[in-house]
């Protein structure tokens, strides 16, 4: 009865479009003061004890750090040293999208982040060239979901956190499944751009101007060099580099590349304590919701019910990327990390995953679920810079979600793609 009042509540709040630290929060509220003696306080215990974390603080830093980058001047130097390489073959500029999506991925650690500052100039360059626009869209859209796989992950910190997994190991093993989603997405790319007559929008680039865009990308490709190899290396942790980054960011972007004003910094800024606010907000109620899941038993109840399903693991765990995928579609990523790592890192435990492996899979198929309406971040994003309704969007993107299962089916069960550079 408690679970179907917390999780009865919850999504009755969804539906009415109320806010999910809203509706987490006064879900719990309602479960304790209908089932249980325990004190509303707790609610507020458990919600300031789940942000008083120094990994979590990582957050805020790399999505300044996105904005910095974006409004620096790194992003667009990034398209122009990869437009040299492939910008002239069948689908190169698309396929440009989605190798600087992976690039930025390794800086900004963002979805949203990515799908914004390489969305912004690439889509109406690829319109501009004689792209689909809605496959524009819709690309831009899939490849942003790159930005939380490929390290830094933000919500690779927070799943880390939740589950006591080592963050570093969890940005290590995020790299090959990342470097797959990119593959298959130009795979398609390629198949599509191939059918529908979409050329290259360049000629062939001499040795001399890749050089030239080479030296003027430098300072952007070396962002990652120094994040990800200062983690690697101990020389800082992952919230250490987070700030690395920005003061990184922001040299580049004012003394480099001079692009970075003091209007832009204040921009960033901004964006990124707005966004930072919202986000603290869901952990601090997601983890008083997880708490309360924890204290009734719930998580060893729904466990135990999946469990009851089958015996066979591959059913198992198919039934439990469905389940994920559906949730991505309603729950933001970082609630759904918090409230549904205890509940199912087990299950997947039992059947022979690593608690690595399960953060890879659990953020892939929330990731997916930013492109997939009704709650699709990345579909919002893409859409508003385009101007292109999302049932247009929608559409078009479903080749790029098949793609994306593929990949996730490989990661589920192909252990040596999450566990190969940790040597297990």
């Amino acid at each position: 009865m408690n679970a179907l009042t917390l999780f009865g509540v919850f999504f009755a709040l969804l539906i009415l479009s109320m806010p999910i630290g809203y509706a987490i929060g006064i879900a719990t509220l309602t479960t304790i003061l209908l089932h249980t003696t325990m004190p509303p306080v707790l609610i507020v215990q458990n919600a300031v004890a789940g942000v008083d974390s120094f990994p979590l603080m990582a957050i805020p830093f790399f999505m300044l750090a996105g904005n910095l980058m974006s409004s620096g001047g790194i992003a667009k130097r990034l398209v122009d040293f990869f437009e040299a390489f492939i910008g002239h073959i069948t689908g190169g500029l698309g396929m440009v999208t989605v190798v600087v999506c992976m690039f930025f991925a390794a800086i900004s650690g963002s979805a949203v982040a990515t799908v914004s500052a390489v969305g912004a100039f690439m889509i109406p360059q690829m319109v501009a060239h004689g792209y689909g626009k809605s496959f524009s869209v819709a690309l831009t859209a899939a490849a942003g979901t790159i930005g939380v796989i490929i390290p830094p992950s933000v919500p690779f910190v927070i799943y880390g956190v939740v589950s006591g997994t080592s963050i570093t190991d969890l940005f290590t093993a995020g790299f090959l499944p990342g470097i797959l989603m990119g593959v298959a997405l130009m795979l398609v790319c390629y198949i599509v751009s191939k059918k529908k007559g979409y050329k290259g929008n360049t000629h062939r680039k001499t040795l001399s101007e890749i050089w030239s865009t080479f030296k003027s990308a430098f300072f952007a490709i070396l962002s990652p060099v120094i994040i990800l190899g200062g983690i690697y290396l101990g020389i800082f942790t992952p919230t250490e580099a987070a700030v690395v980054s920005v003061v990184y960011s922001f040299i580049v972007g004012v003394f480099v590349y001079k692009e970075l004003d003091l209007k832009g910094a204040y921009n960033s800024v901004r964006d990124a304590i707005v966004v930072n606010g919202a986000t603290t907000f869901m952990i601090g109620l997601s983890t008083a919701f997880a708490a309360l899941l924890t204290m009734e038993q719930i998580p060893n109840k729904i466990a135990l019910a999946i469990t009851s399903l089958s015996d066979n693991g591959v059913v198992i765990l198919v039934l439990i990327n469905i389940f994920l995928i559906i949730i991505g579609m309603f729950i933001d990523n970082i609630p759904a990390t918090i409230i549904l790592s205890p509940i199912l890192l087990p299950i997947c435990m039992k059947f022979g995953m690593s608690p690595v492996t399960f953060g890879i899979m659990l953020t892939m198929n929330l990731a997916i679920g930013f492109c997939t309406p009704p709650y699709g971040i990345n579909l919002f994003v893409a859409s508003a810079i385009s101007k292109l309704k999302m049932e247009e969007v929608s559409q078009a993107i479903l080749k790029f979600i098949f793609a994306l299962l593929v990949v996730l089916m490989m990661v589920t069960f192909i252990k040596p793609i999450t566990t190969m550079f940790l040597g297990g």
